[in-house]
């Protein structure tokens, strides 16, 4: 019964865990404009999860394999739990979301606005809405993700190593295979999760959602990002329970003989006294930590799969954290389908993979090397159709000012001077706003202002403005002056490369995790039994460190030099990004995956 419990248990947990981490990646586009963040600050906060991790893994790791192991895990998931919650409460914390429209001051009046004349700068504004309501709350995301991480370390190591300990050699393969593959119906749910939460708005049951402007597509929108992370929260406090009735070892299965070699030495020649004294003092144990990690080093198989794994991850968490808001810029999605089709189709792809990964390696009973080449023929298939993402794109949306000119053209290089012209010169426009309104030409414009309206009916999501001099200069023959609220969706093209860009994404994500399962036992097969433990957890530390905590960085910061129009804070400074150039975005995004996907090959 404890067998079964354990791992039924440890997979509650893996999904638990696996479904906050994910929400957090969904979030990162709501959490960016929520605290009006660029995406470089957006990957600092995504990577203290990893610095939380750095803090106590090697540690945790080492001691853990001779402590009680699942009290251990209970621990860490109920710290995981405090960290979510602390998440999830800094929305509470903070006023309520505001954003820039020339709508605002009005709220339902049906007023004609004439928004050449600028009538922010002639209403008088009220003074909550000049000041910076909870400008620094991000720091209370970026502790309560660091503490999710703290907790984080003792699930996989020790999780992973208690379930190898009494499974026969043939059937631990497939039981991490089976537990892998339950752990991404986490992500599945924690994607589904966000793409229902990105559909609120972030205020929900404070504010009249009539009075609401923007709409999901709009790059002001934030949705209720907070909610998930309570729901999280609580299943991962569930997932504590079961761990604390659970003994500190469990028999080996039957048929499986446990000899006594001279591994079952420490390193410094004491007798391993694990199982007679559980009172082992951490000042004896922690003797043998170096001399191990020296000798886990010392492993020529395990040291190249060790730095393999590291170019890897910094794929994989680069690529995760900024998928969404890939599609969001890239093909002009919603921050909720976005998170509903990596829930619903690269998810499910993975985790079919990873099952056959396993399913093969205990059918075909594969050595340590057939692993190893299966690893590296799979993760080389992934790289070539990662190759093929870049015939994948949409062409920018036409923006005057930004991407063509205010006569129709493409602008080559962007300066500050292209965003004003004859028609809205006498206008007294702000280069700051970011209010778009789109005219039925398909041409975006940053503000009524900007596109030299002079007049507007209805009021709220439904009002239009009239009598535009830009729309009239650029379109004369009889097109229409009017423009309504929100950016021009992208040309109908787009939807054939989206199409053809999930198609490739899944295919990748399915043969890449193929050598998931055969990958991981290479590494606990090369390695010694005693030091199994540590292994695991220097290879989830050394890639958390190299990996989960500058890619995200590097990743944003590449993404942020793409941006064509920075939010302005209310108390000065570049806020977050409004609309990037969709041909430069591109690059970082795709051609960074591929660059550390080859050098692992290499």
């Amino acid at each position: 019964i404890s067998k079964a419990l354990f791992i039924v248990a440890l997979s509650f947990a893996y999904f638990s865990k696996a479904l906050t981490g994910t929400y957090m990646k969904s979030s990162i586009t709501q959490i960016e404009r929520r605290f009006d963040l660029s995406s470089t600050h957006i990957g600092l906060i995504d990577g203290s999860f990893e610095m939380g991790n750095l803090l106590f893994l090697a540690m945790v790791s080492h001691f853990g394999a001779k402590l009680h192991r699942p009290r251990l895990i209970a621990v860490g998931c109920f710290l995981m739990a405090v960290g979510a919650f602390l998440t999830g409460l800094t929305h509470f914390f903070m006023g309520r979301y505001k954003y820039d429209t020339v709508i605002q001051v009005f709220q339902n009046d049906s007023v004609n606005i004439a928004a050449c004349v600028d009538p922010l700068k002639t209403v008088e504004v009220p003074e909550v809405q000049i000041e910076e309501s909870g400008s620094n709350m991000w720091i209370y995301v970026f502790l309560g993700n660091a503490l999710r991480g703290i907790g984080e370390t003792p699930v996989t190591p020790l999780g992973i190593s208690y379930i190898d300990d009494f499974a026969k050699a043939e059937n631990s393969p497939f039981y991490i295979a089976c537990l892998q593959t339950i752990t991404l119906l986490g992500p599945m749910f924690g994607f589904l999760l966000g793409s229902y939460c990105a559909k609120l708005y972030v205020d929900i049951g404070y504010v009249d959602l009539e009075s609401v402007t923007i709409t999901p597509k709009d790059a002001r929108w934030v949705g209720a990002w907070w909610m998930g992370f309570l729901v999280s929260s609580g299943l991962l406090l569930i997932s504590s329970i079961p761990f604390w009735f659970l003994p500190r070892s469990l028999p080996k299965q039957e048929g499986e003989e446990v000899k006594p070699t001279p591994a079952r030495e420490t390193v410094d020649g004491t007798e391993d006294a694990l199982n007679s004294n559980h009172n082992l003092k951490l000042t004896e144990i922690a003797k043998g930590f170096l001399p191990s990690l020296k000798r886990l080093l010392g492993t020529p198989a395990y040291f190249l799969l060790l730095c393999g794994s590291i170019l890897k991850f910094n794929s994989f968490i680069g690529l995760l954290t900024f998928k969404a808001k890939y599609m969001e810029q890239q093909f002009g999605q919603s921050a909720s389908r976005a998170n509903f089709l990596i829930g619903v189709l690269n998810l499910p792809a993975v985790a079919v993979g990873i099952f056959l990964g396993g399913l093969l390696m205990k059918r075909y009973k594969l050595s340590v090397v057939s692993g190893a080449q299966l690893s590296f023929a799979t993760s080389f298939m992934a790289y070539l159709l990662l190759l093929l993402q870049f015939g994948t794109k949409c062409d920018n949306i036409p923006v005057a000012g930004l991407t063509i000119s205010y006569n129709g053209s493409w602008i080559a290089a962007l300066i500050d001077e292209t965003l004003f012209a004859e028609c809205n010169s006498d206008c007294s426009c702000s280069a700051e706003e970011w209010d778009p309104v789109c005219a039925d030409s398909g041409i975006t414009y940053i503000s009524p202002c900007m596109a030299g309206c002079l007049g507007s009916s209805g009021y709220g999501k439904n009002t239009v403005f009239h009598n535009c001099s830009c729309v009239s200069a650029s379109y004369p023959a009889g097109s229409t002056t009017s423009v309504k609220l929100g950016q021009c969706p992208h040309a109908k093209d787009c939807s054939r490369s989206f199409t053809s860009y999930m198609a490739i994404s899944v295919l990748s994500s399915f043969i890449n995790s193929l050598g998931a399962t055969p990958g991981y036992m290479v590494i606990i097969r090369c390695i010694s039994s005693e030091l199994k433990s540590l292994a695991l957890g220097i290879q989830t530390l050394a890639t958390r460190t190299l990996g989960g905590i500058p890619a995200p960085v590097y990743f944003g910061a590449l993404i942020d030099s793409t941006c064509l129009k920075w939010s302005i804070k209310k108390c000065g400074g570049r806020g977050a990004c409004r609309i990037y150039n969709s041909d430069m975005y591109r690059y970082p995004t795709v051609e960074m995956n591929a660059i550390t996907l080859q050098q692992q090959h290499v």
